[in-house]
């Protein structure tokens, strides 16, 4: 009884220092603090809803309180449960609606009903050596999720511009508090000359409509709980033609003028922006005179099929809906320049080409020169030798060397042939050698010589008969060289 006499000043001593550092630290004594993480929390109906609160204190307690109150406005706060400790005491006509789990001060509220929305209030009672309170106010909506929206145009049929008017409605079968929002390419959609909203925002007007008013629209639907976007509409405006313009495949365009050249075929193709797609007609001008040459957008023209080098052409475009029309006129000059250039490239060649072609020329040349030098002298010669009568070489005589200064006398004619070819070769003498020298080396290159003897006088009987004679004679040499200096 003493001991506690004595623990209870000591103990409210140390709770006023605690008071002076919270006073402090958080700008309150109490030692109570109950959050919450948002003070409105949304809620589908149908659904549960969790109401999350936190407290903490920093003194010693011997009971916790937990009380949650209900209110609506302008009415009294209503009692639906509480606790001491662990201990819940429920109000019986709620007793199924609401669950708490003491210490911790969240509630539970299974099933949700538009009923239910309202302020939630909790409060937190602490006791020792008196009591502390703390509080906190929870606003609860209660809503239906979005259902998927859909948009109507009228008229449906859709509108020419500048003439019609075009209302855009956006319809959702399922929600609450809902909110709309117009969306035109993905952008939001605001208040112009021509663009309007209903007092919802779910009606869209656009007066007049315009081609700038073309694009993918489309509805964005939200409440508190849900968000739906309807699908995109793409809605009928007639206009155009806008922009015709006349483009080829080849050929040169300065302004309205295309030069083409003579012998080509060109193609011409007229487009502009419209809706729906225009009708095309191809014009030409002669001689003061115009008519329809075709109809549809490309046109060919072949140069060499048009009697006049200057030609007139218009391209018209019509609109059958808009009731409006465009043309856009061009000249087309046929020159001869592209002839011209098909028949200098013609005539004249690359350097690259005639670098080949000098090239090619010099080896093949060389080669003729090479062949002819190694192959033609040798067949002249064969030809000359094989066809001389084979009783000229019977005629023939061998020698050894130069038995007689007279016999020497004349004109000679040497004559070199390989061993190989099919002449008969005289035999030869033999020539004393070495014995270190081999049998073999003892023939060398065969020439024959032949003596052209000149016509004697009549009066000389002895010579008459030897006049055209022609005598050979065989020398057997070491070598080539050496049977030279000897002749």
């Amino acid at each position: 009884m003493g001991q506690d006499a004595f623990m209870e000043p000591l103990s409210c001593t140390v709770w006023i220092i605690q008071c002076k550092i919270y006073l402090l630290l958080i700008g309150t004594c109490s030692g109570l603090k109950v959050t919450v993480p948002s003070h409105t929390v949304h809620g589908i109906r149908g659904q549960a809803l969790y109401l999350p609160v936190h407290y903490d204190f920093h003194i010693p307690a011997s009971d916790i309180q937990i009380i949650w109150l209900f209110e609506r406005p302008h009415t009294m706060p209503k009692y639906l449960l509480g606790s001491v400790n662990k201990s819940v005491v429920p109000d019986l006509e709620f007793q199924h609606k609401f669950t708490m789990m003491p210490p911790n001060a969240s509630l539970l509220i299974n099933p949700l009903r538009f009923t239910d929305e309202g302020n939630y209030i909790v409060k937190v009672n602490i006791h020792r050596n008196g009591t502390l309170s703390s509080s906190q106010k929870i606003q609860v909506t209660v809503d239906d999720p979005v259902t998927k929206p859909m948009v109507q145009t009228h008229p449906s049929s859709g509108v020419v511009e500048y003439v019609g008017n075009m209302t855009l409605t956006c319809q959702v079968d399922g929600g609450t508090r809902l909110l709309y929002q117009w969306l035109k390419n993905g952008r939001p959609v605001h208040s112009t000359s021509t663009y309007s909203f209903s007092p919802q925002n779910n009606t869209l007007h656009i007066a007049p409509v315009t081609k700038e008013d073309v694009g993918n629209y489309s509805c964005l639907v939200k409440n508190a709980v849900s968000e739906r976007e309807s699908d995109i509409l793409v809605p009928t405006i007639y206009y155009g033609p806008y922009g015709l313009q006349v483009n080829s495949d080849k050929g040169l365009k300065v302004g309205e003028v295309f030069t083409v050249d003579l012998g080509e075929a060109i193609l011409f193709d007229c487009s502009a922006d419209s809706y729906p797609p225009n009708t095309y007609s191809w014009i030409q001008r002669t001689d003061n005179t115009t008519y329809i040459i075709k109809h549809g957008p490309l046109l060919e023209v072949a140069s060499e099929k048009v009697a006049q080098k200057t030609t007139d052409y218009v391209c018209c475009a019509y609109n059958n809906i808009t009731g409006r029309r465009d043309e856009t006129h061009f000249t087309v000059i046929i020159t001869s320049v592209g002839l011209e250039k098909l028949e200098q490239k013609g005539k004249s060649l690359s350097p690259l080409a005639s670098i080949t072609g000098i090239s090619l020329f010099l080896i093949i040349s060389m080669s003729i020169l090479f062949l002819w030098k190694k192959y033609q002298p040798y067949k002249a010669i064969k030809q000359k030798l094989e066809g001389r009568p084979e009783t000229e070489y019977r005629k023939t005589h061998t020698f050894s060397g130069h038995e007689d200064a007279l016999d020497d006398f004349g004109i000679y004619e040497f004559v070199a042939f390989p061993d190989a070819s099919g002449v008969p070769r005289m035999p030869s003498r033999s020539i004393p050698t070495s014995n270190a020298t081999s049998r073999q080396d003892l023939h060398g290159t065969i020439y024959e010589v032949i003596q052209h003897i000149p016509v004697q006088q009549p009066d000389d009987p002895e010579k008459d008969d030897s006049s055209l004679a022609c005598h050979h004679k065989s020398i057997n040499c070491e070598n080539s060289q050496k049977s030279t200096l000897d002749l």
